[in-house]
């Protein structure tokens, strides 16, 4: 075969460091936009974006030569230093670590709606319950003390 194909999808789940909520209603489809905007930069494709105000949720494709550590420590470190700058919101941070979950083609429609729908699906579940559904459901170990 001559050529290389592939279907490099994931669904990355971050929150601002300490979990504090800190990315307020009035400016947080910007900070999507621009989390978009950081993900083209790397050469990826965002497909859906969305969160809370202390959590983002970004459904995206990536290409064989991304390292998945690269593009998080990326598109991190450009939107924090957007939220300084732009938003004037000097106490603005992710958190270090991240999630990352691979999604097959034919689960990318359910992911964007379930991305669209975080404010609806966290009135009933907090953030810390719903990453640690995602681990479970993904067969991920974890220390609860780093969560």
């Amino acid at each position: 075969m001559s050529s290389t194909h592939l279907s490099l999808h994931y669904h990355l789940i971050f929150s601002t460091k300490n979990r504090r909520p800190l990315i307020a209603n009035d400016w947080r489809g910007r900070l999507h936009a621009f989390l978009g905007g950081a993900v083209r930069n790397t050469g990826g494709i965002p497909e859906a974006i969305g969160g809370m105000d202390d959590h983002v949720h970004l459904l995206v494709g990536l290409r064989a030569n991304h390292t998945l550590a690269d593009i998080l420590r990326d598109i991190k470190s450009a939107s924090s230093h957007w939220a300084h700058e732009t938003m004037g919101e000097r106490d603005f941070a992710w958190q270090d670590g991240y999630g990352a979950f691979t999604v097959s083609a034919s689960q990318i429609g359910r992911v964007k709606s379930y991305i669209a729908q975080q404010e609806r699906h966290h009135r009933k579940l907090s953030f810390q319950d719903e990453y640690v559904e995602f681990l479970k459901q993904s067969g991920v170990e974890y220390d609860e003390r780093f969560l």
